[in-house]
């Protein structure tokens, strides 16, 4: 199974959208299943969260290899669009 490592902090806006974003996506995407979502609250883990480069959350990596960082002001829209491009390139790799 593929896994994907998501950063992210509790209360974060962007962080609630990529959530519902997430419990959209398992229904809409074939192959879902196969890709494991570990998600990362900075702040408890913040030794893993530093060996990580990145500077926004939500943040998705595959391995070592950034796929998505939120941008400030991203809407709903745009971060679905951006996890569910992450989570294809795992399905489709």
């Amino acid at each position: 199974m593929e896994k994907l490592t998501v950063f992210y902090l509790e209360g974060c806006p962007y962080c609630r959208n990529a959530e519902k974003a997430v419990e959209e996506l398992r229904t809409e995407l074939p192959g879902f299943q196969a890709v494991v979502i570990d998600w990362v609250e900075e702040r408890r883990f913040a030794d893993l969260a530093n060996r990580y480069d990145y500077y926004n959350v939500p943040s998705i990596f595959h391995g070592e290899k950034k796929l998505y960082e939120c941008k400030p002001g991203e809407g709903y829209d745009t971060i679905k669009q951006n996890f569910k491009r992450a989570i294809e390139s795992v399905i489709n790799a």
